[in-house]
């Protein structure tokens, strides 16, 4: 088939390239996000897929608004059969839905109905998913809703971060893409409708959900931290500024600590939750780099009894 690919994020690239490798499809165009200000500097920077896109001398196509009637001519013009979709990050109109015959096939990182929305892999860690997946379907004007194509599932392992099992989803995605894609060029693969029960949401995960509450229990701490990372960053107060918890883990046989109570030894930092502490491993001050956080710990002397937390 002739493809247009549509994505934005680092997350995408795996699937682009794979289809690129394939070898039965044509990927005529990628459709991405605006240049965007990064860096200190704040200068324009194009998205990972804008570049890899260009690396491989595809057409990219940067609309603002995916309803811009220039995008949409310019869209109807290289006439795709099917428009494959990791990441991009704007909702399509349905002047858009419809201009490929075979419509707009997105990769979800969730076992759908599960998790839709914006952040299913941070959701999936901080309910505690054992299990979580990716599926292909295709896209229909409401969030997340349309028949499914394919599916691959993936154990969210004990210590996995948010960006640790969204690079396994990644990789492992991209195959699933390939094949669906295959499947519809070939009339073999079907999409079938999503169940209605099962249904979950995955907002976007704000700021103020990475904060930290201490009279949770530890479980729950580790799973907003680990969930949380890389980003937007699971953090607390410590004397009036933000502190980053870039790693921590649950000390099952201590829970002598009361929430949010620091207690730090010459190589340890714990902390008191609900239920029983956690050990800080890494953590970042404002301003500042990540760091041990037993080095953290020496270098602003901790007072007994002192407490993180607002």
């Amino acid at each position: 088939m002739k493809l247009v690919f549509a994505g934005t994020p680092e997350v995408a690239v795996p699937a682009l390239d794979a289809l690129i490798a394939s070898g039965r499809h044509e990927v005529a165009a990628v459709v991405t996000r605006p240049d965007a200000p990064a860096g200190r500097g704040r200068r324009l920077v194009a998205s990972p897929v804008a570049e890899r896109a260009e690396e491989a001398g595809i057409e990219v196509l940067k609309p603002a608004r995916p309803r811009d009637e220039d995008f949409l001519a310019r869209l109807r013009e290289i006439g795709p059969d099917c428009c494959p979709v990791v990441a991009y990050g704007a909702l399509l109109p349905r002047t858009a839905l419809d201009v490929p015959a075979r419509g707009w096939v997105n990769l979800h990182f969730s076992l759908l109905p599960a998790w839709r929305g914006a952040a299913p892999v941070q959701h999936a860690i901080m309910a505690g998913d054992e299990v979580t997946g990716a599926s292909t379907f295709l896209i229909e004007e409401g969030l997340d809703s349309g028949p499914v194509y394919g599916v691959l599932t993936e154990e969210v392992r004990p210590t996995d971060t948010s960006g640790d099992l969204l690079t396994r989803l990644a990789f492992a995605g991209a195959g699933l893409l390939v094949a669906t894609m295959d499947g519809i060029g070939d009339g073999t693969l079907h999409a079938v409708p999503q169940p209605a029960d099962g249904v979950t949401l995955a907002p976007k995960i704000t700021v103020e959900d990475a904060q930290v509450q201490w009279s949770a229990p530890a479980l729950r701490v580790d799973r907003v931290v680990r969930g949380c990372t890389p980003a937007p960053g699971a953090w607390t107060l410590f004397r009036g500024e933000r502190l980053k918890l870039v790693q921590a883990v649950p000390v099952l046989d201590r829970a002598d600590l009361a929430p949010g109570e620091l207690s730090a030894a010459k190589n340890n930092v714990y902390v008191g939750t609900g239920s029983h502490a956690v050990e800080l491993l890494w953590v970042q001050p404002q301003g500042k780099k990540p760091m041990r956080a037993a080095d953290w710990a020496r270098g602003v002397r901790i007072v007994h009894g002192e407490l993180l937390g607002s």
